[in-house]
């Protein structure tokens, strides 16, 4: 498969689950091995690429920011976001347990590859992932709220909300819904209106900026230990992936009818529950998340698993 290929494949399994409120882009960059040079491409805004924009280098200013990487991506993610947000919203509507279930299998696959990239394991690395189960569980266990929705709520969403996006563990959808904005930003999506898609991707945009750098340091100078706090994030974050649940609550956010509490349960305490449906076939499909995460991420490290840095 080429290369680029490749990657716009990856940009558009991130734009897909960044849909899905629970799961994040983060994740599947991670899965599919380019993580780390995402990362590395988004945090370029430094003294040498400043220096290069004075002196008109427009093609070294392209070439610091790895702009064809990063170009082919935004273009699979944005085909996904405009393409299949409707039908990953009509599964999740149809078919959550099904849905659900493949999620789970693929995070809890995610967590295992995110252990296994770690040079070291001590007891410091398992107390900070502790911390970020409980930060992930507790992330999970927030209720959404109805805020006053004007620009500049438009614009911190977007800066909010990409940087749980770019995060292994914290779905950027999961964060709008908390803000109360999922179902703004949807239809704003599915409408093409294009005001206030500006002003979330200008939010977005200088989120990427600033927030990837702290990523981008963290990963060369703590590199095992934010895996072990990410690893924790995504471990806490399967309370809101968990396929069997019943919803007890609902609020309005916007037009939308969410949820804002839901129980737990387990597959035989299911309402109508069928061992085929209910059971069998969300086991299957967390299997086959599993399955994929796992395969996925072997031929990245076959093929990808190193690049050269951009100068």
């Amino acid at each position: 498969m080429p290369k680029w290929l490749k990657t716009y494949l990856s940009g558009v399994l991130m734009g897909a689950a960044d849909v899905v409120p629970g799961v994040s882009g983060g994740t599947i960059a991670f899965i599919v091995g380019i993580y780390d040079r995402l990362i590395h491409a988004l945090s370029g805004v430094n003294k040498a690429s400043i220096a290069l924009l004075f002196k008109g280098d427009f093609k070294g200013i392209w070439r610091h920011f790895d702009g064809g990487f990063l170009l082919v991506l935004l273009l699979g993610v944005a085909t996904s976001i405009f393409g299949i947000a409707s039908v990953i919203t009509s599964l999740l509507a149809s078919y959550p347990v099904w849905l659900w279930s493949f999620f789970f299998g693929l995070i809890i696959a995610s967590a295992y590859v995110l252990l296994h990239e770690m040079p070291s394991f001590s007891r410091r690395h398992f107390l900070v992932m502790v911390i970020g189960i409980v930060v992930g569980a507790s992330l999970s266990l927030l209720v959404p709220t109805q805020i006053d929705i004007n620009p500049l709520m438009i614009f911190l969403s977007g800066m909010i909300a990409i940087c749980a996006m770019i995060l292994p563990g914290i779905s950027g959808s999961f964060i709008l819904l908390m803000l109360g904005m999922y179902g703004f930003v949807m239809t704003a999506i599915k409408q093409l209106d294009l005001m206030v898609i500006s002003i979330f991707a200008l939010g977005a945009l200088l989120g990427l900026l600033s927030f990837s750098k702290v990523l981008n340091w963290l990963l060369e100078n703590a590199k095992s230990m934010t895996l072990a706090l990410l690893t924790g994030i995504m471990l806490g974050a399967l309370v809101k992936v968990w396929p069997w649940k019943q919803v007890t609550a609902f609020i309005e956010v916007g037009s939308k009818r969410v949820p804002s509490e839901e129980q737990l349960l387990l597959p035989w305490h299911m309402p109508s529950f069928n061992f085929v449906d209910t059971m069998l076939i969300p086991i299957a499909l967390m299997v086959l998340g599993a399955v994929l995460v796992y395969g996925v991420h072997y031929i990245s490290l076959q093929k990808t698993n190193t690049y050269t840095k951009p100068s």
